[in-house]
């Protein structure tokens, strides 16, 4: 049984528990007996995770149950993965009786989810982030979506779990690009919400980095509150849950600008660097916050800098067309300092154009 008590999170309907313990991976049949009993259960899950967790490599025992799966990547999260998904679904017959396991990283959580949040108008689901940047964020708050070509998860749902097992323990087959990647949203919680939890990352980068499991589970277990806390006053996002944009205005841009061969987290700290210089730009935040950030980011092996050549306005363009925008004007949720975002003129604002070209040159 689960000997840790979980982080709740509050939605409009209730709450659910994510759970940040090692092995817990390795409970998911009585976690589904305990939050979806008498369902049909079926696993939708990353194709390279599946083999991971059905050869004991991530777990013990194996997924006993059902389980279809897909292709693992960024470009799983079309429009055309989620039908080919749903139709194996009603292929099978599947009523209102059923119920999803989402196992991955990011991907799984985004498209398995709004398969679960679209399937007979929606079917109740567990998380099972395998990637630290979905441990820690992606699938805590409820949204689900897919991409379109004209950007990042334009087509999605909000859709909270029943729970969330976060296994810290399974990181350790995680790739090191993929695992880097994630610490990049640790410190955006850091920067948005803690300077205390900023300040212990700071000082445990070394633990951090070569994957201690202690300073993992505190790491993910932290994040979780911080995005508890936001998400549970501003279920839908309209007005804190903003913050929670920080560095992704500029990261996703960044993402579409690159036929999203830039993985996500590399972008958030590339945006997370470029946004806190428009914010110190702007008047928002004290001069040296950039360079606080970018040190961290560095330190945890992230990129502060593009690794090559980027048309920039190509990247304003694509800003254009991000969800926080209004009155055809770029929106920002800037850092005020460490540990806490700037409130001036609400959760976001705008800048000119010449600001926002001034910012990406520090990332050039």
């Amino acid at each position: 049984m689960v000997a840790t008590p979980p982080v709740t999170v509050a939605h409009a309907f209730g709450s659910y528990p994510v759970y940040v313990e090692p092995g817990v991976l390795g409970q998911l049949e009585s976690l589904t007996a305990e939050h979806l009993p008498g369902r049909v259960v079926t696993m939708i899950a990353d194709a390279t995770v599946w083999e991971l967790l059905q050869s004991g490599k991530l777990a013990r025992p194996p997924w006993r149950g059902e389980a279809i799966t897909f292709p693992a990547g960024e470009a799983s999260k079309t429009r055309e993965q989620w039908s080919r998904l749903t139709d194996l679904l009603l292929e099978r017959n599947l009523g209102r009786d059923s119920a999803i396991i989402a196992l991955g990283g990011g991907v799984a959580g985004d498209l398995a989810g709004f398969v679960a949040a679209t399937y007979l108008r929606g079917l109740p689901y567990i998380q099972a982030p395998t990637s630290l940047l979905a441990m820690l964020d992606a699938s805590v708050g409820g949204k689900t979506a897919v991409d379109t070509p004209q950007g990042k998860n334009l087509v999605g749902a909000f859709h909270p779990p029943v729970a969330v097992a976060a296994d810290p323990g399974v990181l350790r087959t995680l790739p090191e690009r993929e695992y880097r990647g994630g610490l990049a949203e640790a410190v955006k919680h850091g920067l948005i919400a803690d300077a205390d939890y900023f300040a212990w990352m700071e000082r445990e980068a070394v633990a951090l980095e070569t994957r201690d499991e202690a300073a993992l589970t505190r790491l993910i277990r932290r994040s979780v509150e911080i995005k508890a806390d936001v998400v549970g006053e501003d279920e839908r996002e309209g007005g804190r849950r903003a913050i929670l944009n920080a560095g992704h205005t500029v990261a996703h841009a960044l993402e579409q600008a690159t036929g999203y061969a830039m993985p996500h987290g590399e972008a958030v700290a590339l945006g997370l660097v470029a946004e806190c210089a428009l914010a110190e730009q702007m008047g928002a935040a004290p001069a040296g916050t950039r360079k606080r950030v970018a040190s961290l980011l560095g330190r945890l092996g992230l990129p502060v800098r593009l690794p090559g050549t980027l048309d920039r306005a190509r990247i304003v363009a694509a800003m254009g067309r991000d969800k926080k925008n209004r009155k055809a004007h770029i929106h920002f949720a800037l850092p005020g300092a460490i540990g806490c975002i700037s409130t001036s003129g609400g959760w976001t604002r705008p800048a000119s154009e010449a600001a926002i070209g001034a910012a990406l040159e520090v990332i050039s």
